[in-house]
């Protein structure tokens, strides 16, 4: 069974841990991607998040299905948050089970590697002097074809349309 949702709300480790649990499974494997309070010697206060939610939860179940394909894995929970995110806070729970630890370990990796290459969900830091920076990720390699329609959700009282650099990427993906 695969859970997977894009949430404005705090993350709860123990009960996306919990849906994986299973009697017949001896591991369960976390990730918790948190916010750190710097980044590059500049203080970072908070993360805000973009999804364009329809599609991220699309791609989430495409991550979830390849994981099936490549290890014998029980139940896959992937939940990211949008909005803000402070410091300390998740933006993302990746868990696993399996019956053996290193399927869930070696899933969990995996997911996490592929949640940051495929999935159209952006994050702009927000600095100590209350600057900003949109952030792609290192592993980032496609464009995604973003609609000008209410489906991209922004944190509240962000007037940023930074989605418009995604639409004018040479590198668009059509699905």
């Amino acid at each position: 069974m695969d859970f997977v949702d894009i949430v404005d709300g705090k993350l709860s480790v123990d009960e996306i841990s919990d849906m994986v649990s299973s009697p017949s499974c001896g591991a369960v494997s976390v990730f918790i991607g948190t916010t750190r309070d710097n980044f590059n010697g500049n203080q970072v206060l908070r993360l805000e998040y973009e999804a364009y939610i329809p599609m991220a939860k699309k791609k989430l179940l495409e991550v979830c299905a390849s994981i099936r394909q490549k290890w014998n894995v029980h139940k896959i929970a992937i939940f990211h948050r949008i909005g803000v995110v402070h410091v300390k806070e998740a933006s993302i729970i990746i868990a696993i089970s399996s019956v053996q630890r290193k399927e869930s370990l070696d899933a969990v990796q995996y997911a996490i590697d592929t949640v940051k290459v495929d999935v159209p969900i952006w994050k702009k830091e927000v600095y100590g002097d209350e600057s900003s920076s949109w952030k792609e990720n290192k592993e980032w390699v496609k464009g995604y074809e973003v609609p000008a329609n209410d489906d991209v959700t922004r944190p509240l009282g962000t007037s940023d349309c930074h989605h418009d650099q995604y639409k004018q990427s040479s590198l668009t993906e059509k699905l």
